[in-house]
């Protein structure tokens, strides 16, 4: 099997191929595939005199250039937040491509280890599945300090695509963007599709593909957006498997609730205990910064419940660590807010325990919008079990999201804990 190529080397292959296709349009300058190539070298040789892993915080273009200088210099490319920029990695990596860090939405972030065999066979499986061909054209508004947004720049490399690159997620930029410029692709979490929406932002004619991720998809906004003509293909991936791990297509029939599709080609996905999802395959991070992550037998369980149906197809549950115990019963805070999202007036929830010694957790509601407090548990009387409905539901302005639109839970159980009478 031949070895796997790096990011440098896929710029290259463009380049020389076509020369003077696009290669990255940021605002408003478009570089060639060649004149991105020159641009990558000069910076990559400013970078030679830096030993070890290249250590960069700063704006989408910064990251996005020195992605591809670190891959020119072979050299561990570790992107983060600006608020984590002092942090550094002295110890030697061997094979390392990406270092990248979990969300953090459920604890202290961790860091990822990939080479580029795990990053060239996610934009091979992704390229081939959604497709993506040269010339296309994949609008990028997700932070480069997490994967879904690296992701894109090895798949638009790979394939002799665009890269349209946003500062992160500006609404009405992005908008404007999609009026404008013939695009073919755009990743969004949930919450950012719900925001274009609200605006009345319209697919273009291009579009083949909105790839959705990062955070459960709720019903009711997949409905909204199908019917405004958004192409959606919900998906399920994460830092340890390189981004898109399992997509479901449109063609494949009805999309119910948590179905994230099959997996990328070669994976196997099995159920462990407590009904966590377990997944191993060439695109399974080489491990965690620590040492640890996966077993002896190549497989990575990860905090995600999760169902397969007897086509293979998967269905995330939702997190094994979020789980209530309410009145005696599980329940997972995924599906109540799924139910309260249907209701007229609410804007957006999250659900959150608190202890109680008769309840167990007792489930707490926060919702963003002018719902009244008896219309939404009358709404939630119609379609839950008396276990799961909220006991207490606060108003509140706005809910804790990190940058990839997950629920912070942590911060969500503190507003609960502050809100209780």
């Amino acid at each position: 099997m031949a070895a796997p190529s790096s990011l440098a080397q896929h710029l290259q292959q463009a380049a020389t191929e076509n020369p003077q296709g696009g290669a990255l349009l940021h605002a408003g300058k478009c570089l060639s595939f060649a004149e991105l190539v020159d641009d990558c070298r000069e910076l990559a040789g400013r970078l030679a005199s830096r030993r070890g892993t290249i250590v960069e915080a700063g704006d989408s273009l910064h990251l996005a250039r020195h992605a591809y200088a670190s891959s020119f210099q072979n050299s561990p490319f570790f992107p983060v937040d600006r608020s984590n920029a002092q942090r550094e990695i002295d110890q030697p990596l061997t094979d390392v491509a990406l270092i990248i860090a979990t969300s953090g939405s459920e604890g202290e972030p961790r860091a990822v280890l990939l080479g580029n065999a795990q990053l060239d066979t996610a934009a091979a499986a992704s390229n081939e599945r959604l497709p993506l061909h040269p010339g296309d054209l994949w609008l990028n508004c997700l932070p480069l300090y997490h994967i879904g947004g690296q992701s894109i720049l090895w798949r638009c490399a790979r394939a002799a695509a665009t890269v349209l690159l946003h500062d992160g997620f500006v609404a009405d930029l992005v908008a404007a963007d999609l009026a404008a410029l013939p695009v073919t692709h755009i990743s969004l979490v949930p919450a950012m599709l719900a925001r274009l929406l609200d605006l009345g932002a319209k697919p273009p004619a291009s579009l083949r593909v909105a790839l959705i991720g990062g955070a459960a998809l709720s019903p009711t906004l997949y409905d909204r957006a199908f019917a405004a003509g958004w192409p959606l293909h919900p998906s399920y991936g994460m830092s340890e498997t390189a981004a898109q791990f399992a997509t479901f297509d449109p063609a494949d029939g009805a999309w119910h609730e948590g179905l994230v599709g099959r997996t990328m080609p070669g994976h196997d996905i099995r159920l462990g205990a407590g009904g966590r999802l377990q997944v191993r395959g060439p695109q399974v991070m080489r491990g965690y910064l620590d040492g640890s992550g996966i077993d002896a037998d190549g497989w990575l369980t990860t905090g995600d419940l999760g169902r397969i149906d007897a086509a293979g197809r998967l269905t995330i549950l939702g997190r094994a660590d979020d789980m209530l115990i309410s009145g005696g019963r599980n329940v997972h805070p995924q599906e109540i807010e799924s139910c309260l999202a249907a209701c007229p007036g609410v804007l957006d929830v999250a659900v959150t325990g608190r202890p109680d010694p008769v309840w167990g957790d007792l489930i707490v509601a926060l919702v963003v919008g002018l719902v009244a407090p008896a219309e939404l548990l009358a709404h939630a009387r119609r379609h839950l079990p008396s276990a799961a409905l909220p006991r207490q539901i606060h108003a509140v302005d706005r809910l804790p999201r990190n940058a990839t639109g997950k629920l912070e839970r942590a911060a969500l159980r503190r507003l609960a804990a502050e809100a209780a009478p």
